[in-house]
């Protein structure tokens, strides 16, 4: 199938998983009602981005909001600077203690600016809700225990914000991983890909994620794209529905 435009109306509302105590959250594999449509913030995020008041990670989070319930679990497959661990965190976590994140790279420096504003953040309770990996995002099937099903799966793909741009994100990585993300996630779950092109090697990492989502079998699968068409070097929003 093709890519196709993301629309206004577009918003994610899947039910949340139940979870079983374990050494870290379990969320096993369940019947799921389909998807409801509804736009809790959504087309105001959208309608910012299209009128340029607003940034393409601004209407993900958005989308992320109305995908995610208290105690679910996600994966921030690109941690970064933490930004987006923090944000899934406050999303997923609930008063119970449910809900978990999971977050990989493979800069240390990464890990530990994620680790820095988390403490910064968070209480010791909610920080224990994270998992963080100095790992490659392609193996993280080898840290979540077995049987474990993801709500969402997030990548922002390029190079760490203040760090050298020698260190960028590969095709021949990123590849398996949406492969991976799309084994571990749930029905009714989310893979959020932002792709950075304006450095040498970013288009074609669009290219292959676009080749993955386009090769998704319309029957399970929904994958929509959002751009600025007069902007080529602005990142790129995808979005691929696990029906």
């Amino acid at each position: 199938m093709g890519l196709s435009v993301l629309r206004p109306s577009l918003s994610l509302i899947p039910s949340p998983l139940r979870s079983r105590p374990r050494s870290f959250p379990l969320y096993r594999r369940r019947s799921v009602p389909a998807v409801r449509i509804c736009c809790s913030g959504a087309e105001e995020a959208l309608f910012g981005f299209i009128a340029g008041k607003k940034r393409a990670t601004e209407v993900a989070h958005s989308v992320w909001r109305n995908v995610l319930r208290k105690g679910d679990c996600a994966i921030d497959a690109t941690c970064g600077n933490g930004h987006d661990t923090l944000a899934l965190l406050r999303m997923v976590a609930d008063e119970s203690g449910s809900g978990f994140i999971y977050g990989f790279d493979i800069q240390s420096s990464a890990i530990e600016s994620t680790r820095c504003l988390l403490e910064d953040s968070l209480d010791p309770d909610q920080r224990r809700l994270v998992k963080l990996s100095l790992l490659c995002h392609s193996k993280m099937e080898e840290v979540l225990p077995e049987g474990t099903m993801v709500r969402l799966v997030a990548f922002n793909l390029g190079y760490l914000p203040g760090g050298g741009k020698d260190i960028i994100t590969l095709p021949g990585t990123t590849l398996p991983a949406l492969h991976a993300a799309s084994r571990v996630l749930a029905p009714g779950g989310l893979i959020s890909v932002l792709v950075y092109v304006g450095h040498p090697g970013g288009r074609e990492e669009l290219e292959t994620v676009q080749s993955f989502a386009s090769s998704l079998p319309a029957e399970s699968w929904s994958c929509c794209k959002l751009e600025r068409l007069n902007r080529p070097s602005a990142p790129l929003l995808l979005l691929l529905l696990k029906k």
